[in-house]
Parts: C-alpha cells; sequence; structure tokens
C-alpha cells in the first residue's frame, strides 16, 4: 500500500488524493493515477496577466479598453494606464467629433481651401494619434508610467490617483 509523502497517510489503490490532506497522488507518490491532473474541488486557480502586458491593453483600442481595463483590474499601475487612455483617446474622439462638425460647416461657408486646410489638420491629429498610440504602449509594456501632461493630470482628477 503506498503512503502520501506530505502527511504521511496511506492511500487507497484507486484514490486520486489523499484523504488525510487533500495532496494529488502523483505528488504525494505512489502508483500514477488514472484520473486527469485538475485541481482539487473547491479551490479556485487564478493566474493573473503581468502588469505591464496589461497596461499595453489598455491602450490596444483606445479607450474602450481603458475603460474596460479600469473596471476589471484594481492594480494600481493598470488603472493609470486605463485612466490615461480613456482620457487620451477618449479627448482625440470628442477634438475628431468637433473638427468634423466645424469642418464641414465651414467648407460650405468657406469653400475649398478651408475644406483643405481642415483636411490637413485632420490628418495631423490622426497621425499625431497614431504616434501617441505606440509610444504609450511600448511604455506601458517597459513598466514605466509616461504621463502624458495635459491627459495625466486630467485623469488624475476625473479617476483619481491610481
Amino acid at each position: 500500500m503506498a503512503h502520501c509523502t506530505k502527511c504521511g497517510a496511506a492511500l487507497a489503490d484507486n484514490a486520486a488524493f489523499c484523504a488525510g490532506c487533500g495532496t494529488p497522488r502523483s505528488a504525494a507518490g505512489g502508483a500514477p493515477s488514472a484520473a486527469p491532473s485538475a485541481a482539487p474541488a473547491g479551490s479556485v486557480a487564478q493566474t493573473q496577466m503581468a502588469e505591464n502586458v496589461a497596461g499595453l491593453l489598455c491602450y490596444l483600442a483606445g479607450w474602450i479598453t481603458g475603460l474596460i481595463f479600469y473596471f476589471i483590474d484594481k492594480r494600481p499601475f493598470v488603472r493609470f494606464h486605463a485612466a490615461q487612455s480613456i482620457t487620451v483617446f477618449g479627448g482625440l474622439v470628442v477634438v475628431g467629433i468637433a473638427l468634423a462638425i466645424v469642418h464641414t460647416i465651414l467648407f460650405f461657408l468657406g469653400g475649398l481651401f478651408i475644406g483643405i486646410l481642415f483636411t490637413a489638420i485632420f490628418w495631423l491629429l490622426y497621425l499625431a494619434g497614431f504616434v501617441l498610440w505606440i509610444v504609450l504602449m511600448i511604455k506601458a509594456y517597459q513598466g514605466e508610467r509616461f504621463r502624458v501632461p495635459v491627459a495625466a493630470d486630467l485623469s488624475e482628477k476625473l479617476f483619481g490617483k491610481a
């Protein structure tokens, strides 16, 4: 008869776990069991994503992933990046919508030159947003709390210090 290496209790031939301490039979010694190596009933196996990966994912789809991570992850590093993502990319969306409205109105009132000017401003805004998106994801993955000057202060006011 096999014995548990952890507590020394005798193990039945068909037992997957020690009746005394709950150690799986493969860890307790003896013959290998035919049962799959699953966690015992009632135990919860938790795996958590690394902070730097979660910080990077806060920026992946702009303010949307920032909002998701803000509510599901309570770690300060991740919450900082989530709040900053919401503020930066939410702000860029609002500015983009405002520019689109002004562009449309001025295009009909001012003609082609105003239309070309606002189209150039749009593209510069989107290019700056794209570069900022890449920089923020890289900095978060490197484990840095890179602060976008106005947006980080605004996110601390809106969401509190993380």
